[in-house]
Formats: C-alpha cells, sequence, structure tokens
C-alpha cells in the first residue's frame, strides 16, 4: 500500500481550495495548482481567511495555523506536479479530465493514485484513457470541504480494491466519514439531492411559490439551508452542469430534466455567491 506523504491538488476553484487545505491541516504536503496566477491568489487569501476563521473558535491555534500555511506550496508549474496523491477539482468535462490525467501520469510512477472530485461523470470514463486505470478512483469531496465530513469513495469498474481501501483510510484520517459507492451517475448524495433541486426549481417555474417562500419552508422543516440558498453557496453554474451530465448518464429520464430557470441564471451570469448574485443578491 502506497504511503502518502504529497497530495497534488488541480484546480484552484472552490473545491480544490477546501481540499488543499483539509491535507494540509492533517500534516500532508500539499501542491495546489492553477493555470491561472490570479486564482491561485485568490485561493491563498481565501485559505487564510478559513484558516483565521478556524482559530478565531478555537479550532486550531496560531501555531496550527502558520505550519497548515506553510506546508500548502501554490504554483501554476504543471512539471512540480509530483505526489503520491493527486486530486483533479476542475471544469465538469471529461475530456479536460482526461486530457489532466494523461499528462500527470506522465510525470508521475505508476503507483501515483490519480483521484477525481467529480459530482457526477462516471470514473470509469475517465480512468479508460489513463495508463495503469486501476489506480484511478473517486474521492468526492462536498462543498464546503474543509467543513463537511461526507466523502464519497467511488470505484469504477477497473479501481483496484487496494486504491479504494487506501484511499477510504486516508479520508479517514483527516477527520471525514468516507462512505464506499459503486460507479453511477451521480453516485449517492447526487443521485438523491438531485429532486431537492430539481422539484423546487418546478414549483418556483409553476409560480406555485416564490424562491423565498420555499426556502423558507424547506428551513422550517428542517433542512439546514433551502434549495435556492444552497444552489447560490455551491455555485448555480455548478449544479446546473451536475444535473445536466445526471440527466444524460440516465438516458435523459424526465425525473433530471434541467430547469429553464436554472438556465438563465447561468446565462446571465448569476453564479450565486461567487458571483455576488445568484437566486438572490449578496455584497
Amino acid at each position: 500500500m502506497i504511503n502518502i506523504q504529497k497530495v497534488a491538488v488541480l484546480g484552484s476553484g472552490t473545491m480544490g481550495v477546501g481540499i488543499a487545505q483539509v491535507f494540509a491541516a492533517s500534516g500532508y504536503d500539499v501542491v495546489l495548482y492553477d493555470i491561472q496566477v490570479e486564482a491561485l491568489e485568490k485561493a491563498k487569501k481565501v485559505i487564510e481567511k478559513n484558516l483565521k476563521g478556524a482559530v478565531e473558535k478555537g479550532k486550531l491555534n496560531d501555531t496550527e495555523f502558520l505550519e497548515t500555511q506553510k506546508r500548502i506550496t501554490v504554483t501554476n508549474n504543471f512539471n512540480l506536479l509530483k505526489a503520491e496523491l493527486v486530486i483533479e477539482a476542475v471544469v465538469e468535462r471529461l475530456d479536460i479530465k482526461c486530457k489532466l490525467f494523461s499528462e500527470i501520469a506522465a510525470i508521475n510512477p505508476a503507483e501515483t493514485i490519480l483521484a477525481t472530485n467529480t459530482s457526477s461523470i462516471p470514473v470509469t470514463q475517465i480512468a479508460a484513457g489513463v495508463p495503469h486505470p486501476e489506480r484511478v478512483v473517486g474521492i468526492h469531496f462536498f462543498n464546503p470541504a474543509h467543513i463537511m465530513k461526507l466523502v464519497e469513495i467511488v470505484s469504477g469498474v477497473q479501481t483496484s480494491e487496494a486504491v479504494a481501501e487506501t484511499a477510504k483510510n486516508l479520508v479517514t484520517k483527516v477527520g471525514k466519514t468516507a462512505v464506499m459507492a459503486k460507479d453511477a451517475p451521480g453516485f449517492i448524495v447526487n443521485r438523491v439531492a438531485r429532486h431537492y433541486y430539481v422539484e423546487a426549481l418546478k414549483i418556483a417555474e409553476e409560480n406555485v411559490a416564490t424562491v423565498e417562500t420555499i426556502d423558507d419552508l424547506a428551513e422550517a422543516s428542517g433542512f439546514k439551508l433551502g434549495p435556492f440558498r444552497l444552489m447560490d453557496l455551491i455555485g448555480v453554474d455548478t449544479n446546473f452542469s451536475v444535473t445536466n451530465s445526471i440527466y444524460h448518464l440516465f438516458h435523459q429520464d424526465g425525473k433530471f430534466r434541467p430547469s429553464r430557470l436554472q438556465q438563465q441564471k447561468v446565462d446571465a451570469g448569476h453564479w450565486g455567491r461567487k458571483t455576488g448574485k445568484g437566486f438572490y443578491t449578496y455584497e
């Protein structure tokens, strides 16, 4: 079983930043990669803000804060992505994920575990074009990754049991709750949760109730966030992309039909908190 000491994270967006922070806080050296220098600078600020928040809440002391920061190296140099574990958290496009993993495989040994944080694309498809597909596994964190406890470990058709078990043990070691899943559209959580969003969007489309009313009712029923507030937090564009992916993977099953209302938000650039406007407006 491979001894993981260094982790490379591809993509410095919301998920990549959270994943990098999780591993660094647990003592692992982390390389956070992005092609855009501006995105990396933003990522450093977000991590610093998150860690300061943890200090204020008594979850970290000042020494742990500094040590965690020191363990994270940000870079736009692809050749520095040599590690025992590589996790991609890039855009939900099969071609891009496959291309990245093929390039990563070329500069790393065959033992390097290649993990995808995909929300919906089958791990089997991602692994198909990668040398040694048995080392490709899904390690699916949820947003925000540094807070949410659940992580899905997804085995593709060719994923070895040893790699899946290593991923499970690693996730447990960094303080998360690992759930093992077979490869299927949306895996477990996104398949079940899709209707939380899709049905809420249908209600809003049909003018049965306002977005605010739907959210308030859901939260009054025990949900921490209503569907629209949650979509704004996740990213309306990301949520829409996952719905589209699952819809097509289930051969256009009507119960997963993407929403025209959500499509309009995406087209307008109203992607939620990250753009300042989604179903709600933010400062």
